[in-house]
């Protein structure tokens, strides 16, 4: 099964990146024989919906498991209506964090771990 990591950067050298739709690389990796696939995450820079992309690229890709920090509401049920296992609150190096998945010391995700709009800095955030 394939599974994606949120990250800093596009090796398995980088740390978890604490953002999902707004994460600068996804590490889709398989965790039996540690072959990865980079892919640059092309919602980063959206105005809006960048859960939503984000998740929507993971479908395409076929990954059956995310790793991140956080997931917000709208990006947690795209995942979720594609049978994306989300585990979040993961920190530290990709290599470490899989080896962790390997073990089973990760624990699915039941909810949301932010409220919309996580990630998009100062000046970004959009005004209702």
């Amino acid at each position: 099964m394939k599974i994606c990591i949120s990250a800093t950067d596009n090796s398995l050298d980088a740390f978890v990146d604490p953002r999902f739709g707004r994460c600068s690389f996804f590490l889709i990796v398989d965790p039996e024989t540690m072959q990865f696939e980079t892919m640059a995450n092309e919602a980063i820079g959206a105005m809006g919906g960048a859960g939503i992309q984000a998740a929507q690229a993971l479908t395409n890709k076929g990954v059956g498991v995310l790793i991140t920090g956080n997931v917000g509401p709208n990006a947690f049920q795209a995942l979720s209506a594609s049978n994306i296992q989300i585990i979040t609150g993961v920190t530290g190096p990709i290599r470490e964090v899989i080896e962790k998945y390997k073990k089973g010391e990760l624990t699915t995700s039941q909810a949301p771990t932010v409220t919309g709009h996580f990630g998009m800095g100062p000046g970004r955030r959009r005004n209702f």
